[in-house]
């Protein structure tokens, strides 16, 4: 898997190289899911110094996840207006500071506080991602995105275990600091490795107000039902991921460790389908590995629900799962892809709305997926097969005048 051989919407001499740009990018995105994953074991030792509850420090995922929305709401526009280097800039700085002051808190009140600054100026940093990958891929963009999301994946997978062994170490101050430090690390690669040439070019900032540039993310033609796709599909992750630990460990009765085993396996296969979309996109084109993924994604989402209605053995629903996942991260990489592509000025902008929207509607799988419990995995499944059928009807409903003839 080589990015440097992919074209480019530049000239390859005025762009850094991409065998560093990619990584780059995608640590700078990571900060998200090891913002969040990485103090996990730490929840009772938190609860415990700041002689409170486990449930007051859980708040501090839903907080961050509110902070990070917002955060992106604000820096959207701001980035389209301003440029996105200034906001890589300040948003690391800003995570970097935040996250030492975590480290130093003595309150909940002032670490909630602190953990929903640090997903807010955070954000800034990330939501400008996209639009570096649209910069350098073009109409490839889907490819870039790609291999961003293959190696962002490792964040999730791995920042659990490195917060664990962070706390054999010492105590959970020195996750904070670690975060800190991490931060820096990029600020500072940042600083002298990331020069793109539209950090320089006026032409691809957007002149237009803050709630101008949402209306016309909004309502340019042929990106709701795209953007519907993306967050549809972002639904259908959150299920996963929300209701995976009780499905293994509750449902089928798998011990801790052999949970660990298949989430892992279940990453594995959003990673190779991820290798597969960098391989072939370029050949078929967003649109149609989108509208490919979604009919495989709704085969082996009636393979999920039907093995659960009958009662199977939980191997029946891990051998479901794998394609299923693997189809979901080929949807949500081309969706975004397709909206990304409608926008020059504003691909913060888009971003923004991609990522609010997703959080928001993610955030929403709990709830349904506590109301509908009956202690079997049944709900799960037909929550994340309506979500990828409800992607298809999208995608059948959308004009034909309305598809983009570069993706």
């Amino acid at each position: 898997m080589d990015p440097q051989s992919q074209p480019s919407a530049y000239n390859s001499r005025s762009i850094p190289n991409l065998a560093l740009l990619i990584p780059m990018l995608a640590a700078i995105v990571a900060i998200t899911p090891l913002a969040i994953d990485m103090y996990l074991p730490a929840m009772s030792t938190l609860a415990l110094n700041f002689q409170t509850d486990v449930t007051t420090v859980q708040q501090s995922l839903s907080i961050y996840l509110a902070g990070y929305a917002l955060g992106m709401l604000c820096f959207g526009p701001l980035a389209d207006r301003i440029g996105r280097r200034p906001m890589v800039i300040m948003g690391l700085s800003g995570f970097m500071l935040t996250s030492l002051l975590i480290g130093f808190a003595g309150q909940v009140e002032v670490f909630l506080g602190l953990r929903f600054l640090q997903a807010f100026i955070g954000a800034a940093a990330t939501v400008v991602v996209p639009g570096y990958i649209k910069e350098v891929y073009g109409d490839n963009t889907a490819k870039g995105m790609s291999y961003v999301s293959l190696i962002m994946m490792l964040a999730p997978l791995l920042a659990p275990s490195i917060g664990s062994v962070i706390l054999e170490l010492g105590d959970w101050h020195l996750i904070f600091f670690v975060q800190s430090a991490y931060a820096v690390t990029l600020l500072l690669l940042v600083l002298f490795a990331l020069k793109m040439p539209s950090d320089k070019d006026m032409d691809t900032r957007s002149q237009k107000s803050f709630f101008g540039a949402y209306a016309t993310v909004l309502t340019r033609q042929g990106v709701k039902l795209n953007i519907a796709s993306g967050v549809l599909t972002s639904f259908a992750f959150f299920c996963y991921l929300t209701a995976s630990p009780f499905v293994y460990m509750e449902v089928f009765s798998l011990d801790k460790s052999y949970f660990a085993i298949l989430f892992s396996t279940n990453v594995g296969a959003l990673m190779l389908a991820n290798i597969i979309n960098t391989r072939i996109v370029g050949l078929y084109g967003s649109l149609r590995m989108l509208h490919v993924s979604t009919f495989f994604g709704a085969i082996a989402g009636v393979g999920l629900l039907t093995v659960n209605l009958l009662d199977l053995s939980y191997h029946f629903t891990v051998m479901m799962l794998i394609p299923l996942m693997g189809c979901l991260g080929v949807m949500s990489v081309n969706a975004d892809a397709i909206v990304l592509m409608k926008f020059k000025q504003e691909t913060g902008t888009a971003t923004a709305v991609i990522g609010t929207l997703r959080f928001g509607c993610g955030a929403l799988a709990g709830p349904l997926l506590a109301m509908f419990y009956d202690g079997t995995a049944v709900p799960f499944a037909a929550l994340m097969l309506t979500a990828i059928l409800l992607v298809g009807i999208c995608q059948l409903n959308r004009p034909k005048h309305q598809i983009p003839p570069t993706v």
